[in-house]
């Protein structure tokens, strides 16, 4: 049975806010009891991310916006890294898995700039 106490890997939690503190127009709230991150100002703000603490399984994860395609592609090469998160895999959104015993923070950077890329407002 998961923990209910929040976040169950803080440090996990810090490093993501390290990464997306670091992209511009970015900002912080708390949805669905995750933390979820978004690009753009106002009506036109647009989420990119979220933490993913133990949603449907006992995992931790962080779920991100990602080009078309890219989905597809990181779940079949990598599934013990990767998966299809319900509710917006629909929209291509990748799950990464942060308890994987070689997470690689590199990537997971990468990834998040790339979320942040493609959900931008065009005036952003």
């Amino acid at each position: 049975m998961p923990s209910t106490d929040r976040p169950t890997s803080p440090e996990a939690w810090e490093r993501l806010r390290a990464i997306v503190a670091a992209l511009p127009s970015t900002s912080e709230k708390t949805s669905h009891g995750e933390l979820a991150w978004s690009v753009g100002a106002g009506r036109a703000a647009r989420q990119f991310a979220s933490t993913w603490d133990h949603h449907h399984d006992d995992r931790n994860a962080v779920v991100f916006a990602a080009p078309p395609g890219v989905q597809e592609q990181l779940v079949a090469e990598q599934p013990d890294r990767y998966f299809r998160p319900p509710y917006v895999g629909g929209r291509g959104w990748v799950g990464a898995y942060l308890d994987h015993p070689a997470v690689d923070w590199d990537l997971i950077e990468l990834h998040l700039g790339d979320a942040h890329a493609c959900t931008r407002p065009p005036d952003h």
